[in-house]
């Protein structure tokens, strides 16, 4: 993984840090800054302290004022504390200034993400669109890399540049080299899952995509399902790669299930960008499955998230299936007011309500489909093949003549079996 910025070999004590503004509510503060420290545990960082501080506005130097600033690295310092980790996004320049005033490690909330995402990629395309991510996020920040070699000595020519200097723009150079190859790398791969996915389409089978916010359930879901074995663990971004299994339901027919990487308030803005490949399944699919942990005191507003980011893709007008999951950890359920969406309550790991979900899909997948009472040759035998594949056969019985078939025949292939139709 590509990454210049020089950190400590293994930071160990971690002091949290988070920064509200004048308008931002205790409640929603506190929640982003409970969010950062399970990003953070994550990572398997011991936490040693934290603390929220209020700012009336953004200063440049530090964000916040010189004074908080010194009191925040004093109380860093008491404990003990090798790094900081701030909620807020800062700045290359800010991100420099705390270093060279705390003596400490210095990270925010992005880095964290991008460093949880470097753990997690599986796949040649995931591991990538996260390098790629990674070496855009380092490419402003390459100053305070090399401040050991810094020797200005004066003048204006180049030869007369320190060591540091020349040694900056020979590493933003190189930096520059390998975000262009690895964005012709990645467009390849994209290329090749295109590919891919076209071939799927050319058999007429439907598709959803489970989307939601991260640890709400989706891969356990997937498993349930299907019978897959997606890793699926109790953490933050378990599985970052899309996987795609078949599942059938009730009345026989075959539906392709994605599973999506999870959501997260304030994902950086480059690993956005960077997912939004992944996340065309969620654009393409036929329907949405939208998981929410009812377990979570903060599911409305992770509901509100998944939503955004939807929007965000031009996902937020497709038909979508509200699945609250982890009924096995609430006493009773309360489901919010004014749902607009059919939701259905379940829990994936004892199985409650996995009934009523695929009684879901199936109203969903009604439209695709229309009834026939079919009359089909012996000889046409191929017919009757992609009936039992793509579509569902309710009744069959051999005849004299061929075979009598009452069937829900997929509308892209209707044509093909109208000139059976019994009258």
């Amino acid at each position: 993984m590509f990454d210049v910025r020089e950190k400590p070999k293994m930071v160990e004590r971690a002091y949290l840090v988070g920064v509200a503004g004048p308008t931002d509510s205790e409640s929603d503060c506190e929640s982003l800054l409970d969010e950062l420290e399970e990003l953070v545990n994550t990572l398997r960082i011991g936490i040693v302290g934290k603390e929220q501080v209020r700012m009336r506005k953004p200063q440049a130097r530090y964000l916040l004022g010189s004074g908080k600033m010194e009191s925040v690295v004093e109380r860093a310092r008491e404990i003990r504390a090798d790094c900081l980790v701030f909620e807020a996004e800062l700045s290359p320049a800010q991100q420099r200034n705390w270093e060279a005033a705390s003596g400490m490690c210095v990270i925010d909330r992005q880095e964290v993400i991008l460093d949880i995402f470097s753990e997690r990629a599986q796949t040649r395309e995931a591991v990538l669109q996260v390098e790629l991510a990674r070496a855009e996020h380092s490419l402003p920040r390459l100053k305070n890399a090399w401040t050991h070699l810094s020797r200005q000595r004066g003048g204006g020519g180049v030869t007369q540049r320190g060591e540091g200097e020349a040694q900056i723009e020979l590493d933003a150079r190189m930096v520059r080299t390998r975000i262009a190859k690895l964005k012709k790398e990645l467009e390849a791969v994209i290329r090749h899952r295109d590919t891919q996915r076209k071939q799927r389409q050319r058999v007429p089978v439907p598709t959803a995509a489970i989307v939601g916010y991260t640890n709400a359930g989706k891969s356990t879901l997937l498993n349930a399902l299907t019978g897959a074995r997606v890793l699926s663990e109790d953490k933050l971004f378990a599985t970052l790669d899309p996987t795609t299994r078949q599942m059938r339901l009730p009345s026989g027919q075959k539906l392709l299930l994605t599973d999506t990487v999870g959501f997260v308030r304030r994902l950086p803005h480059k690993l956005v960008e960077a997912f939004k490949a992944t996340l065309e399944e969620a654009v393409l699919a036929d329907f949405l499955v939208h998981v929410v942990d009812i377990s979570n005191p903060e599911y409305e507003q992770q509901l509100v998230t998944t939503n955004a980011v939807l929007k965000e893709l031009g996902a937020d007008e497709k038909r979508m299936i509200t699945v609250f999951n982890k009924l096995d950890r609430v006493p009773a359920v309360r489901l919010p007011k004014g749902l607009s969406r059919p939701s259905v309550p379940v829990s994936a790991m004892t199985g409650e309500g996995l009934l009523e979900l695929t009684a879901q899909f199936e109203q969903f997948l009604e439209d695709r489909m229309v009834t026939m009472d079919l009359l089909i040759p012996f000889d046409r035998y191929e017919l009757i093949s992609q009936l039992h594949q793509q579509g569902t056969v309710k009744e069959e019985k051999a005849g004299d003549e061929g075979l009598r078939l009452v069937a829900n025949v997929p509308n892209r292939i209707r044509s093909q079996y109208e000139e059976f139709v019994v009258s």
